[in-house]
């Protein structure tokens, strides 16, 4: 079951539909990646491919698999002036609304997403500086794998193991695993099997939380807006919401 999202159809409309790009082939299981030992030159060749997808500008279609049997499109976009978009459908309150990640000029946003299932009006609440992390209990994590990672995949100091691996079914581009040499109990990234094409492109990930693959690409819009006005209140949370309950001697009118 696909959930678009009203940004995924603008995206298609804009020409995804056109795109010379192949579609991946339906979620499939993963089997383990045969990992090497360690290799500096992986190491190196991952750093030059996340360079190039600082500069990248695209908007693009992913299936994403969390493994429950409704793979879900997740729209992810860059613009032109450095502004960056990514729709998570089902991404927050515990799988129950979608939710939008955007850095624009004024900071990184949560926001409302809505979908062919779930129409809502999007407001908007800022959640963190422009270079800041977003909180963990408003962190759908999926926005990572396209920007947050990137720095610390250039960053040679960076604690990383990184290995060269077979591509993941259905990927295409190089892939590469990438674990943690750090004892902290917070890794410097998501450890998985990250996966770009030779010019900078995010083609697929497997992470704890799922498995992203490209559908299609096209070129970046000018710039990115929030979706809907900004809001004063609390983000949705992570975690799905407590369970209405009746007070006790009143039933529903």
């Amino acid at each position: 079951m696909r959930l678009p999202s009203a940004f995924t159809v603008a995206v298609l409309a804009f020409g995804l539909a056109g795109c010379g790009s192949e579609s991946a082939p339906e979620a499939v299981p993963e089997t383990a990646a045969s990992v090497a030992d360690p290799e500096p030159e992986a190491r190196d060749q991952l750093a030059g491919l996340a360079a190039l997808a600082l500069d990248r500008r695209y908007a693009a279609l992913y299936t994403f698999d969390v493994g429950d049997g409704s793979p879900r499109d997740v729209v992810a976009s860059v613009a032109d002036d450095g502004t960056w978009r990514v729709d998570i459908p089902l991404g927050a309150l515990g799988g129950t609304a979608g939710v939008t990640i955007i850095k624009v000029a004024a900071g990184v946003y949560q926001c409302g997403l809505t979908t062919s299932t779930q129409p809502v009006s999007p407001t908007c609440i800022r959640v963190a500086e422009r270079g800041d992390k977003v909180p963990r209990r408003y962190d759908p994590k999926v926005q990572r794998l396209f920007r947050q990672w990137l720095t610390v995949f250039t960053d040679r100091k960076a604690p990383l193991a990184v290995s060269a691996v077979r591509p993941l079914t259905g990927a295409q581009g190089t892939c590469y695993a990438v674990d943690s040499v750090s004892a902290a109990l917070d890794p410097p990234v998501d450890v998985g099997i990250y996966c770009f094409s030779a010019d900078g492109l995010l083609t697929a990930a497997r992470v704890e939380y799922g498995v992203l693959k490209l559908v299609r690409q096209v070129a970046g819009p000018p710039t990115l807006q929030l979706p809907g006005p900004e809001v004063a209140g609390e983000p949705m949370g992570m975690s799905s919401p407590p369970p209405v309950v009746q007070p006790s001697g009143l039933s529903p009118s």
